[in-house]
């Protein structure tokens, strides 16, 4: 539960509200693209005037907080006498805000821009922070929306610990009773000990791979792999293309991004936020119904 301005709790979104909260995230994502004119053509909102508002971005913050006089806003925001009444004096030019009994309240307007000015913070935060997944994500994904993203935990390879987003993925699995996902290679490395130790045992698990990656599963580990799909413990589906690597857990969802030139995971980004399993859980279902199964005991 979070507080919202005025006191007001909010939860965050869960189940339907989750799906309601993804459906408006991507209809905007769709919507900022279609809208994007590249040839330089006329815009809605004048440049400078969309610099002034991010400028006076930490004044709207503390304002969308709470009501404050002018003393409480250089405390805050820890500036001078003359910034503080260049800050408010903007804010009232542009029906931001509003002097009353001593203290500057934002309009309804200046609510709206704050909530802007704090979502552009969170993005562009959140969207520093997935660099290393967004740089290795098709660009022509456009479903793929950063916002449910923004708490993830992001683990990255490096050259002391290149196997720690394999890593990650492993300690899901194992707290995990089922796994539904797809992935451009084999979810858990075959020369890795997790094939020999039994990641997978206990684990319900459907996996969309690329038909080559089925058949070197099926060719590297015959005996596991042939008992768990028999036992219908694995199901194993393919699709002659996949854009990433992506794993729905019990409680969370996650995204595997690989290096393309050794196919080895390079980003593991997961979160339990509601909206991003909603997402996780819409695109699972679209790969999936376009998609072939392999039936126990076939050979391909």
């Amino acid at each position: 539960m979070s507080d919202e301005p005025g006191g007001r709790a909010v939860d965050p979104p869960d189940g339907a509200g989750g799906a309601a909260v993804y459906d408006e995230l991507v209809r905007n994502a769709f919507e900022l693209a279609e809208r994007a004119d590249l040839g330089g053509g006329e815009r809605g909102v004048d440049t400078d005037f969309l610099v002034d508002v991010v400028r006076h971005g930490p004044v709207l913050e503390a304002l969308f907080s709470e009501p404050m006089d002018r003393r409480e806003i250089e405390e805050r925001l820890d500036v001078s006498r003359a910034t503080s009444h260049r800050f408010t004096r903007w804010l009232s030019e542009h029906g931001l805000a509003e002097k009353r009994d001593g203290r500057f309240h934002l309009t309804g307007k200046g609510l709206s821009f704050a909530e802007g000015v704090l979502r552009f913070e969170r993005n562009v935060e959140t969207s520093d922070r997935l660099a290393p997944l967004l740089d290795l994500v098709c660009e022509d994904h456009m479903e793929l929306v950063v916002e449910p993203f923004a708490d993830a935990t992001v683990t990255t390879a490096t050259p002391a610990d290149p196997y720690a987003p394999v890593r990650r993925f492993q300690e899901l699995l194992e707290s995990s009773s089922s796994l539904r996902g797809f992935n451009t290679t084999h979810m858990v490395p075959l020369s890795s000990d997790a094939h020999d130790e039994g990641a997978f045992d206990g684990v319900e698990t459907e996996v969309i791979y690329l038909p080559e990656v089925v058949e070197h599963l099926l060719e590297a580990a015959p005996e596991q792999a042939r008992l768990a799909v028999d036992a219908g413990h694995l199901t194993l589906r393919t699709r002659e293309a996949l854009p990433y690597g992506l794993a729905i857990f019990d409680d969370r969802v996650g995204i595997g991004g690989y290096d393309e030139a050794t196919g080895a995971m390079a980003v593991f980004v997961d979160t339990d936020a509601a909206y991003a399993r909603e997402w996780a859980e819409r695109t699972y279902a679209a790969f999936r119904a376009d998609s072939e199964p392999i039936e126990p005991g076939s050979d391909s």
